[in-house]
């Protein structure tokens, strides 16, 4: 009788348990739970009653309450893990779809694929050394500079394709009144020249981004003398290794013929082109033994270098800083240092003429200026087919590439006869 009463309540609890597992279901399914009638429920329970007679003679309860409750829960760190997934990835479309609507689809996209490189590419560090600077200004100041600009390397063969181009240095007072007519001069050549300047003035007005003048100017540090400015230019220009010839300019310089013709004589000169002339005026004792009375030179300060001697003039610590020291007025260093450091260092280099020309004729301390009334054939017959002189050691009539000093209103009757005359 009393292992009755145990199955009996065993199966009672089954019942009770089976009945509070459906229900709860139900309610998390948020269904209606269907009612049974009451002869259903005691018919089903009587069942139970008859099977619990079988397991009396023997037979084992093999579902219990615990087990089933056991066999049917979900298992919680499962539970978690599906949570947690769940959540990571709405998360993640959320972010996506919003980076994808602030960027666009576009910008994502290259954004991804440009970050990635392949194992077997590296960065090519000769990019550094060869590539000209983006922007001309910086903040190294003089030391910092011409010490940059020194390097040269020692071997004449370079291991990229290398395109020699001609560096034009404006050293001017104030704006570039001339500035249309280079323009027309250096149209369609960019990858021949660059151009540099340097200016006592602060702004030399806007001009457009696609001028040849525009974001041209080099930053001025340190001391404003006039061979620091020109020192300064040099080292500018050196700091774009394709820059192979260096001409100096002022603000009154016009070019005297079209680009090619330009680009073809300088590059094909065996020398560079400044005047030293023997002189024993303005010299100071004091130089000795760095510069003797019988190596002391004048010249005119606009001269045209290759890069070797540009290298020459920055790199030189030996002979400045004996003119920094006693070439004091009436002795001016622009006119006498280059001029007497290159016959020391690199004589046989120099042709001992400019491609410059300018008229001393009407005496005086300073060369005659030409303005709008002087602007005809006549006038460029005469600087174009004057005397001979020598250019690779043959003669020729071809002497100057460029000439000086022209007021501003020259600009517009030089605008009108540069097609016919200048050739461009």
């Amino acid at each position: 009788m009393s292992q009755r009463l145990v199955v009996i309540g065993r199966l009672w609890n089954l019942t009770f348990c089976d009945s509070w597992s459906l229900h709860f279901q139900y309610a998390k399914l948020k269904l209606p739970i269907m009612k049974q009638s009451h002869n259903a429920y005691y018919a089903n329970f009587y069942e139970m009653l008859s099977r619990a007679v079988q397991l009396e003679e023997g037979k084992e309860l093999l579902v219990t309450c615990g087990r089933t409750g056991l066999n049917k829960a979900f298992p919680i760190n499962l539970l978690l893990l599906l949570v947690f997934f769940l959540a990571f990835s709405v998360a993640f479309i959320i972010v996506t779809v919003s980076t994808i609507k602030y960027y666009g689809i576009n910008s994502v996209v290259t954004s991804v694929t440009s970050s990635f490189v392949p194992c077997s590419e590296k960065p090519n560090v000769l990019d550094r050394w060869i590539k000209p600077p983006l922007a001309l200004m910086h903040n190294m100041s003089d030391e910092e500079l011409l010490w940059l600009a020194s390097f040269m390397p020692q071997r004449k063969d370079y291991p990229f394709n290398r395109v020699p181009k001609i560096a034009f240095m404006f050293l001017t007072l104030g704006p570039l009144p001339f500035a249309p007519l280079w323009e027309r001069l250096l149209k369609v050549h960019e990858k021949h020249y660059s151009v540099y300047i340097h200016s006592q003035v602060s702004s030399l007005g806007e001009f457009p981004a696609s001028s040849v003048f525009y974001s041209r100017q080099i930053p001025k540090w340190g001391r404003m003398s006039i061979c620091d400015a020109e020192r300064r230019l040099l080292a500018n220009a050196l700091l774009d290794t394709s820059n192979e010839w260096f001409i100096l300019l002022s603000e009154s310089c016009i070019p005297l013929y079209n680009f090619t013709t330009i680009y073809g004589y300088i590059s094909k000169s065996k020398h560079s082109f400044m005047v030293p002339m023997a002189d024993r005026g303005r010299y100071n004792g004091h130089m000795s033994p760095e510069v003797s009375i019988e190596q002391w030179r004048k010249g005119s300060q606009w001269f045209e270098v290759n890069r070797e001697l540009a290298v020459s003039i920055v790199k030189d610590t030996l002979y400045y800083p004996k003119f920094k020291e006693f070439c004091t007025p009436a002795c001016y260093v622009d006119e006498h240092y280059f001029p007497t450091m290159l016959t020391i260092e690199k004589p046989a280099a120099l042709a001992n003429r400019s491609l410059t020309w300018v008229d001393w004729s009407r005496g005086g301390a300073h060369p005659a200026t030409f303005g709008e009334p002087d602007i005809n054939e006549d006038f460029f017959a005469r600087i174009m087919k004057r005397d001979n002189c020598t250019y690779n050691g043959e003669s020729t009539s071809m002497c100057s590439l460029f000439a000086r000093k022209f007021s501003p209103s020259a600009l517009e009757p030089l605008i009108q006869i540069a097609p016919k005359i200048l050739s461009f």
